[in-house]
């Protein structure tokens, strides 16, 4: 299979080429791949290990929102064939900038000063905050001013939109404990490392399902930045090089989201209709600040 891997190259070579996209997802998906100028290509895929977002099962498959909806995305352009990597939060813009891989599905949040490393795709979900706790909820935790105003820990994941929202909020930095990965939260907090985990409401609930040692803080308060409640749009990362792709790419994003394969992959990783509904409601030029 050819590799896209040289993403400079892929954006000269199909500089010219429109990819065709108006026939309905089910005669894309069935008939139109093979005239596709990526057809035949292998693409890398680079994920978090983050539930729901992106992640790998025991069996090394790729699953998440992110994944799932990246796989059904490629198949209309043609690319079947992708080779997964599972790294740090953290590696992911860096990974990316070095080119060990042609993009980034895991759902991550679209920032200014992201925009500035990577290419975003439109948004592809939208999700608001919460913080997993230990079983009983023994310190009463319903918000992250719990942190500015009491003496307890939460843990964080490293490089995550989480640490931002903590400092504006004024949490000291040593009541702040940094994870490698998402899936050390759940003995965390279980174990008292930190008292809490804080993270998007779609993966502390995932994580809630997965034991009885923690569950999801409820009610939760929102955290307020600069009078307005936090929300994030969750996008796929490219190359900033990798033009083409990010623009073709984003064409056939556009059009799954019309569909409803689209918004039942959604719905079985935790996202609301009210979720679904604000996926559609900022875009790409827009939380880049352009």
């Amino acid at each position: 299979m050819k590799s896209i891997l040289n993403l400079s190259s892929l954006s000269r070579r199909l500089a010219a080429t429109t990819l065709l996209l108006t026939l309905p997802w089910g005669a894309q998906a069935q008939g139109s791949t093979p005239e596709s100028p990526y057809a035949g290509q292998t693409i890398g895929i680079a994920v978090a290990n983050e539930i729901p977002y992106g992640y790998t099962n025991l069996k090394g498959e790729a699953q998440g929102v992110g994944p799932d909806v990246a796989q059904a995305v490629l198949a209309t352009m043609g690319i079947k064939d992708i080779k997964w990597t599972s790294t740090a939060f953290s590696s992911l813009i860096p990974g990316l900038q070095a080119r060990h891989f042609d993009m980034v599905a895991a759902e991550m949040a679209i920032l200014p000063a992201r925009c500035d490393q990577v290419l975003f795709s439109e948004p592809n979900s939208s999700y608001g905050e919460g913080l997993l706790v230990a079983q009983g909820n023994p310190q009463k935790i319903h918000s992250y001013q719990h942190f500015v105003d009491h003496d307890s820990k939460v843990a964080i994941m490293a490089g995550a939109d989480q640490l931002d929202i903590l400092n504006a909020l004024g949490v000291p930095q040593e009541r702040i404990v940094t994870l490698a990965n998402n899936a050390d939260a759940i003995s965390t907090v279980s174990t008292g490392r930190a008292d809490a985990y804080a993270a998007t409401s779609a993966t502390v609930a995932q994580l809630a399902e997965l034991g009885k040692r923690t569950q999801a803080a409820q009610p939760f308060e929102d955290p307020m930045v600069n009078d307005q409640a936090v929300r994030s749009w969750g996008a796929f990362a490219f190359h900033p090089e990798a033009q083409t792709l990010a623009q073709d790419f984003n064409k056939a994003l556009l059009a799954f989201k019309q569909t409803q394969a689209w918004r039942d992959i959604l719905a079985t990783y935790g996202f609301t209709e009210q979720d679904m509904q604000q996926a559609s409601q900022r875009t790409q030029a827009q939380l880049c600040g352009k």
